[in-house]
């Protein structure tokens, strides 16, 4: 049980540094294993692989999510609410549905995000890290939907709370700090157009950020390269990008990719500026790499 607990923290690791593509099979197998340990097991241990299985399947509808796939992401979180169901933790439940509204809020889903994530704060131990979690995801969702007063009251909410809930016990939700709200209050003011003041959240986040996050750096650094082009900074934006598309090519995540092909899309009234140029030219070497190995 030790070992398959430290399996799954070496492969978070090593999804932070290196992507997605490293942590897929080895995390589908994982949850083969723990799925065959089962039938043997029983009592307190059983019910210690469910847990575990529980938190494989959410861990693997993440790299589903990160390569760009939300069709088997939304596949494993259902399976992991499912599993979860029969463990009897109710913060691990909490965390999966609040996970079900952070990847509603990728797929910019404006009917469930904003359901999911009342649903998951109803859920929640009143004024618990994880209520504050899906306030987060909350906020994006009332951007998403134009209404700007709801989400900055949301995000408000969240930033008033951060030193209450810095102590509280349970293992999920950990990340949540300053930079990881700026980040969600920056891709808020995005979808709302404030492309200005969604550039300077972005570089004020990524300036927050510890060390050893790279991949998410790069989809920040994407993000933030979005909002500088609908901010009508070409120049910039375009360098930016193509630090991203390094990050991208190091770790296979397709958020990344994404954003960059939104980038790619706004740099086009600028394709004459060198650096946008520069950016567009590698950006589509980088496309036609990843098609060509994907054949092989």
């Amino acid at each position: 049980m030790e070992h398959l607990r430290r399996t799954r923290r070496l492969l978070i690791d090593n999804d932070n540094l290196l992507g997605p593509r490293h942590a897929v099979s080895a995390t589908r197998d994982h949850i083969q294993v723990i799925q065959e340990l089962r039938r043997d097991a029983k009592g307190v241990d059983r019910r210690d692989l469910m847990e575990l299985q529980t938190q494989y399947g959410e861990f693997l509808s993440w790299l589903y999510q990160d390569l760009g796939n939300p069709k088997a992401a939304s596949f494993w979180l259902d399976r992991a609410m499912q599993w979860s169901q029969t463990v009897g933790d109710q913060d691990l439940t909490t965390y999966v549905m609040a996970r079900k509204a952070q990847l509603a809020g990728d797929v910019a889903d404006l009917v469930d995000v904003v359901d999911l994530a009342e649903a998951a704060q109803g859920m929640a131990r009143p004024r618990s890290r994880l209520a504050a979690v899906a306030r987060t995801y909350e906020a994006y969702g009332h951007a998403l939907r134009g209404d700007a007063d709801e989400s900055e009251r949301a995000i408000d909410d969240v930033r008033n709370a951060l030193d209450g809930v810095a102590s509280d016990p349970t293992p999920w939700g950990v990340w949540l700090n300053a930079s990881y709200l700026e980040v969600h209050r920056a891709q808020g003011l995005e979808a709302l157009g404030k492309h200005d003041e969604a550039a300077d959240g972005y570089a004020a986040a990524i300036g927050m950020m510890p060390d050893g996050y790279h991949r998410d750096r790069g989809v920040y650094m994407a993000r933030q390269a979005v909002s500088l082009a609908g901010a009508r900074a070409p120049e910039q934006a375009a360098a930016i990008g193509m630090y991203a598309l390094t990050v991208a090519e190091d770790t296979g995540s397709g958020r990344i990719t994404n954003e960059l092909a939104r980038l790619d899309k706004a740099l086009i009234p600028w394709q004459r500026v060198a650096e946008v140029g520069e950016f567009r030219t590698a950006f589509d070497a980088t496309l036609v790499h990843e098609t060509e190995t994907d054949l092989i």
